[in-house]
């Protein structure tokens, strides 16, 4: 079986990146979010063998792999894996929008 290929959607990598964002101006310093970054991909390199990792969402073939306070979520098939967001699971559940 051949390694599916994570593609990021604009959304997800804007949330990624305003998560750093925040934790790099909260610290004044950008080691917790380098390192959060590199938990976060790593997490998402699992999905590349393991594409049914994640819990099934309430939205038909979108899955979330949860990763520490994080929900990764994405859709899968036999070659690819996309990203569609990533959520802070300690915001409040009605602020949560997903693709669809």
């Amino acid at each position: 079986m051949a390694k599916r290929k994570i593609v990021w959607s604009s959304k997800a990598k804007f949330d990624l990146f305003q998560i750093l964002e925040y934790f790099y101006i909260l610290n004044g310093s950008k080691t917790y979010s380098v390192k959060l970054n590199a938990k976060i991909r790593r997490a998402v390199r699992l999905l590349r063998n393991h594409p049914f990792l994640g819990l099934q969402s309430d939205v038909e073939n979108v899955r979330a792999l949860v990763e520490g306070d994080y929900a990764i979520f994405y859709q899968g098939d036999n070659e690819t894996i996309r990203i569609t967001t990533i959520w802070d699971c300690r915001q409040n559940p009605d602020s949560l929008t997903t693709p669809k």
